[in-house]
């Protein structure tokens, strides 16, 4: 479980493919602080597993589904990825609760000047945008953030300048795709207020019982 407060800008320095997806190794510095084998680093949003590492780097091996699921087919060397530690029980939680589990891609629009912030946009399927909402929360490349408005599948959220210079937003352009991990609050609700088909009440239901 993650936080979506990013802690460190890592480079990819290696991406090799092969039958069971893709053994990626990336260079960081901060994240190599505590690193061990088996543990869970969040690469831009995607939950990965360290394989190995050495003083310069750790290396992951993304799963096909990973492939499919993220822009991890779009890595090469030199990409810049955000990342995080898995999240302990003495942490803060200073952003939402981030699975690492990514939903999809989005595609980014552009980014407008706001002030002292700047805003955004991205689209993405309507299959996802419905878990989206104003002042919701969406995690956007391992991100935090929050979402300033949603229509037709295009989103936006405001960006302070500390957040743009200390993640891999600043180097986006348009067109780009990025990871998106919905709110899962928002996917354990839909889960619940779905009917249950065998103890849903119907006209068929009563006719059948008698009434």
């Amino acid at each position: 479980m993650f936080t979506g407060i990013i802690e460190e800008v890592g480079t990819v320095s290696s991406f090799k493919k092969n039958s069971s997806g893709a053994e990626i190794e990336i260079s960081c510095d901060k994240i190599l602080e505590d690193i061990s084998i088996g543990d869970s680093i969040a690469v831009s949003g995607a939950c990965q597993t360290v394989i190995k590492f050495d003083k310069t780097s750790f290396t992951v091996q993304a799963s096909n589904e990973t492939l499919r699921c993220t822009n991890f087919e779009k890595f090469f060397i030199g990409k810049k990825v955000n990342l995080e530690r898995a999240l302990t029980l003495s942490s803060r939680l200073g952003g939402h609760i981030v699975y690492g589990h990514v939903d999809t891609t989005a595609k980014f629009l552009d980014k407008i000047s706001d002030g002292i912030s700047d805003i955004y946009k991205f689209y993405v399927s309507d299959e996802n945008a419905r878990y989206l909402i104003k002042k919701g929360s969406v995690c956007i490349d391992g991100i935090s953030l929050t979402i300033a408005d949603v229509k037709d599948g295009i989103f936006s959220v405001f960006v302070i300048p500390h957040t743009s210079e200390n993640t891999t937003l600043k180097y986006l352009k348009n067109n780009d795709y990025v990871n998106i991990e919905t709110d899962i609050i928002a996917k354990y609700t839909e889960q619940f207020m779905k009917p249950d088909e065998k103890t849903s009440l119907s006209l068929e239901f009563l006719k059948e019982n008698g009434f």
